[in-house]
């Protein structure tokens, strides 16, 4: 029965007994964390092999080169081929580089703006104004990027199948418009996949910026919760065919499948592009870390020892997420007072609490010792003005403890509704 059923004597009793079980969530003195999606130590222990790997005496790649010394901007041949055909690309549409894809995403962004891409009719710091399509709720690092350079930040809702594409080919008419950001598989926070229909149209729109780009930041393109692989269209080869070969800058990397911040980093694009960021990353860098490219390939063996390494971490990550919906569904789910994604994959559960609460829920989750990712985090700037979303992460805690929080979650959003609601 949703809070707008409830009878004056039943909300005035719901709302004591909830003011009670916040008391004693409180009285417990917790100190846990929901905010940032990082791999548990359980997570980070199924790579413990990697830190023997490639081994004193493996030091060569599949093409006889020395991997200790300078050189190969590209990438090892042997992570690039295994990575390529994990994701159906081709292994010459795609470098191997540090273990950062951020990284990689900065430095297009920020060399565009210093000297234009290769596309460009000019730098886009010599332009009016540049403009950017952020899907919402979307990812906060994104933004911080965007935002860092001085873009306009210009909102487009996220549907069940991605990024409303009616707007997005409307906003795209404004040469102004340079770039849209894409987390196209498990996306952050929402859990979101682009459908197929998603991926085709935003190859083929037209868009009245010759350099306009798509950041498709591919970060959970095998992380499903049943270790089986989902389905990663190609949309290098989708807009070759559609003749926008240059439209997307296709991200990925190995940082929540073995060690978070020293893993590899991958960039897939056209070879005009992948020219074009060769010509400036040869003056930044003479090369990536090959020993950790080797080390990588050795750890993985083929396309199958990933799979099997995402099907650990689908072990431990699948009864957390089970145990937050399970929850929210528990708690919440007759009160009408909240919707939340179930997603199939990825590392983040988007919670929206209805009537604009979602700050007072922070704010009472944060006095009772549990530690939420600020409300409208997910959006440019850090404003939801809905006031309306939180991003849940339960990959770090022991599931003992995503339980133990998340049961204070449920009794906070109860509680901010109940303060919020007109009675």
């Amino acid at each position: 029965m949703s809070l707008t059923d409830l009878t004056d004597d039943q909300f005035a009793q719901l709302a004591e007994e909830t003011r009670a079980r916040y008391d004693e969530l409180k009285a417990r003195d917790l100190n846990l964390n929901l905010t940032r999606g990082k791999p548990s130590s359980e997570q980070l222990d199924f790579s413990n092999a990697l830190l023997a790997l490639p081994g004193e005496d493996d030091y060569t790649d599949s093409t006889g080169a020395d991997v200790r010394n300078y050189g190969n901007l590209e990438g090892i041949r042997d992570i690039r081929d295994l990575w390529a055909e994990a994701l159906g690309l081709d292994p010459d549409s795609l470098v191997a580089e540090d273990s950062s894809s951020l990284n990689i995403m900065f430095d297009l962004i920020s060399w565009s703006y210093i000297w234009g891409n290769n596309d460009s009719e000019r730098p886009w710091k010599d332009e009016e104004q540049v403009k950017w399509i952020c899907p919402v709720p979307g990812y906060d690092r994104h933004f911080a990027i965007t935002e860092h350079f001085g873009f306009e930040m210009i909102q487009v809702p996220m549907t069940p199948t991605g990024p409303d594409m009616d707007v997005v080919e409307k906003l795209v008419q404004d040469p102004q418009v340079k770039g849209m950001w894409a987390v196209p598989v498990f996306g952050n926070p929402t859990g979101i996949s682009y459908s197929a229909e998603t991926a085709e149209r935003l190859a083929a729109m037209e868009a009245a910026a010759p350099d306009f780009r798509v950041v498709w930041d591919n970060a959970y393109a095998v992380h499903s919760l049943d270790g089986e692989f989902p389905d990663n269209p190609n949309v290098l080869a989708l807009a070759e065919e559609n003749g926008n070969p240059n439209r997307f800058w296709y991200m990925s990397s190995t940082s929540k499948i073995t060690f978070a911040g020293a893993g590899v980093a991958f960039f897939a694009s056209s070879a005009e592009n992948l020219a074009w960021y060769e010509s400036h990353a040869s003056i930044r860098g003479i090369g990536p870390n090959k020993v950790n490219q080797l080390a990588h390939a050795r750890f993985f063996g083929d396309v199958e020892g990933l799979r099997e390494q995402m099907r650990k971490h689908a072990s431990s990550l699948a009864p957390k997420f089970e145990a937050v919906i399970g929850i929210l569904e528990e708690r919440l789910g007759g009160y009408g007072v909240a919707e939340w994604t179930e997603p199939a994959g990825g590392y983040f559960i988007s919670l929206d609490i209805k009537g604009g609460s979602a700050t007072r829920v922070w704010e009472l989750a944060k006095d009772a010792g549990i530690t939420l990712t600020k409300a409208g985090a997910s959006f440019p700037h850090g404003v939801d003005e809905t006031d309306t979303n939180i991003r849940l992460a339960p990959s770090l805690p022991p599931l003992d403890e995503v339980r133990t929080a998340m049961d204070g979650v449920a009794t906070c959003v109860l509680l901010a509704c109940i303060e919020a609601h007109d009675r």
